[in-house]
């Protein structure tokens, strides 16, 4: 593998008290290791980063040495992020099939809001089908509510788990 592309893998960067923060490019995270902020808690499976007189391990969950404290971490509320939250599936059918739109569960006219909780991920033909009804009205039940995704399941389920050594530091095992 070409040191470029090993350079620009994902690390898990935790904080002090092991909780995760991040994830980040390994060049980052050698940069914080060199300058002692960080310490490896994982490395990436005997894969090293050469240079002309030495080679370094490559991490893939670090840890920073002083606890950062950080603003509550929200994930933004998006049409990408509501598709991901929904694993792209419309969430009155179940149907991955076709283009997905975003739906209000309580309709606009009836003053629905844009939140985590009112969004959710349809089908056009549900979509249409529901119209500017609210579920009840239409007939239609959801699969699943729709609720806001913690941090952790955001980097669960969304940017995905690189590296089967993060599953203990995300609360997976």
């Amino acid at each position: 593998m070409k040191s470029s592309s090993l350079i620009n893998r994902n690390v898990l960067m935790l904080n002090q008290n092991y909780e995760p923060l991040t994830v980040c490019p390994a060049r980052r995270a050698m940069i914080l290791l060199f300058q002692g902020k960080a310490e490896m808690i994982e490395t990436a499976d005997g894969i090293r980063v050469r240079t002309v007189n030495t080679s370094y391990a490559l991490p893939s969950v670090v840890r920073l040495q002083e606890y950062k404290r950080v603003p509550y971490k929200r994930i933004m509320l998006s049409r990408k992020n509501i598709l991901m939250r929904d694993d792209h599936q419309c969430q009155y059918c179940g149907t991955r099939k076709g283009p997905m739109t975003i739906d209000h569960v309580v309709p606009r006219t009836q003053h629905g809001t844009d939140t985590w909780e009112n969004l959710v991920t349809a089908c056009v033909k549900c979509n249409n089908k529901k119209g500017n009804r609210s579920p009840e009205k239409a007939g239609m039940a959801l699969l699943r509510k729709p609720a806001r995704p913690t941090y952790v399941a955001f980097i669960q389920r969304y940017i995905g788990v690189a590296d089967q050594r993060w599953r203990p530091y995300l609360f997976m095992d």
